[in-house]
């Protein structure tokens, strides 16, 4: 896991470059789309799992500067808790008033394939600290660093017991994991238009060079049910046949 996305940066008084995604040009999918979809593939209630408020903020459309910033998903980041799922989501829902300490995803994906849901897709959860999608990133003030969390939507997978611990890989994620996250990865691609070329890991988005995960994300895995999902809401139009890292 991390801190609170935008802290801790060089404050050098210069005006940073301002370097922000393309529009991806795909429709969004209608309210009655995407709740045909959720009947279609039978998917269960979120469990609200609320964090307190000090683990998630607003997504800010303006910068220090009064420069207009993007302030709606255009990434979907996926993580792996690294400790249980009780220990993650008494994490999300203890206070930390210090930036430092402050985390949060906006949904967990238990080993049952239960959906938990931690932020709400409008806020701003802190999954990805000093963090870029390429070249873009957003700086919002002097002294924080760039980060990708006023555009990125975070979802993680609970790491299985013998994955609880600075291992390189551990024995891997659930069938029902995988199927869930495919689901609700489809389902914010449906709702935000988010090409699957910008659905990729915290370690690929990550710039502090200290996160690696999900560590044993099986993309091979996860493609036959995110397809097979695509199908039957007709929403091949978010499959862009590659994953973006």
């Amino acid at each position: 896991m991390t801190g609170h996305g935008d802290a801790d940066g060089k404050a050098d008084g210069s005006l940073p470059v301002l370097s922000e995604l393309a529009d991806s040009g795909i429709k969004v999918a209608s309210v009655e789309e995407l709740e045909e979809c959720v009947k279609v593939l039978g998917l269960d209630d979120e469990l609200m799992k609320l964090a307190d408020s000090t683990n998630f903020g607003t997504r800010e459309s303006v910068d220090d500067w009064g420069r207009t910033l993007k302030a709606s998903p255009e990434l979907i980041v996926l993580h792996e808790t690294v400790i249980s799922e009780p220990a993650t989501v008494n994490l999300f829902q203890t206070p930390h008033p210090r930036d430092e300490d402050q985390v949060s995803y906006h949904m967990l994906i238990a080993t049952d394939g239960a959906r938990l849901r931690i932020v709400p897709d409008q806020n701003r959860a802190y999954g990805s600290g000093m963090s870029a999608f390429g070249d873009a990133t957003q700086r919002r003030q002097p002294g924080r660093v760039g980060s990708i969390n006023n555009v990125a939507l975070h979802v993680s997978l609970v790491t299985p017991a013998d994955g609880r611990g600075n291992t390189d890989a551990h024995s891997g994620y659930t069938n029902s994991q995988y199927r869930s996250l495919a689901a609700q990865v489809l389902l914010w691609q449906a709702k935000y238009g988010i090409p699957l070329t910008r659905v990729t890991t915290h370690a690929a988005v990550d710039r502090s060079r200290t996160r690696y995960d999900p560590r044993s994300f099986r993309w091979d895995r996860f493609d036959p049910h995110y397809k097979e999902f695509a199908g039957l809401c007709g929403f091949e139009r978010f499959d862009n046949e590659q994953a973006g890292l």
